[in-house]
């Protein structure tokens, strides 16, 4: 607690603490997000950038330090989301390995990639964390600033949007 107190006051060894603390955490937590490790390095850093700038909002007798960070990293993700080129590419892993015809199975990634891609940030950020992440919904709900059940609902449009795009990309889905 007087370390979160030290914090909010401004003393710059308790930041750094709490950076040495939660840096690997917020990292990991990104780069599941943007899928990107580089880009994920740049967004930790941006992320305490912005904690310590918000230091005075920050409020320790919530002691909530972890999930205080989780938010602003999660929302330097999607602004780095909103902004990223289109062309970004997802792991070659991405959704499942290759089954049959090696060429067709590439054909399939890349359409399903362009898709993907092609969601409204804030639905590829619900989709990736609870399709390909299995995040639950609670702590998707938690970092993004939303309802689990706009979490849900979220999901559920990406889902549908992806079904449309693929469909009208030529890849028949099956609704099940």
């Amino acid at each position: 607690m007087e370390l979160l107190e030290r914090f909010a006051a401004g003393d710059l060894e308790a930041f750094e603490a709490l950076f040495r603390q939660h840096q690997k955490e917020v990292y990991a937590w990104t780069v599941r997000i943007v899928r990107d490790s580089c880009a994920a390095e740049d967004l930790t850093v941006e992320t305490f950038w912005r904690v310590y700038r918000a230091r005075g909002r920050f409020d320790p007798a919530a002691g909530n330090f972890r999930a205080w960070a989780r938010r602003i990293a999660t929302n330097a993700a999607l602004d780095h989301l909103r902004h990223a080129r289109k062309e970004t590419e997802l792991p070659e892993d991405f959704p499942a390995a290759p089954r049959g015809d090696p060429a067709a199975q590439g054909e399939l990634r890349g359409r399903l990639r362009r898709a993907f891609l092609e969601l409204p940030s804030k639905y590829r950020l619900v989709a990736t964390l609870a399709l390909i992440e299995d995040e639950p919904y609670q702590e998707i709900a938690d970092a993004v600033g939303i309802s689990p059940a706009l979490v849900k609902v979220r999901v559920f449009r990406a889902v549908r949007m992806l079904r449309r795009k693929l469909n009208s990309l030529g890849v028949e889905v099956n609704a099940k």
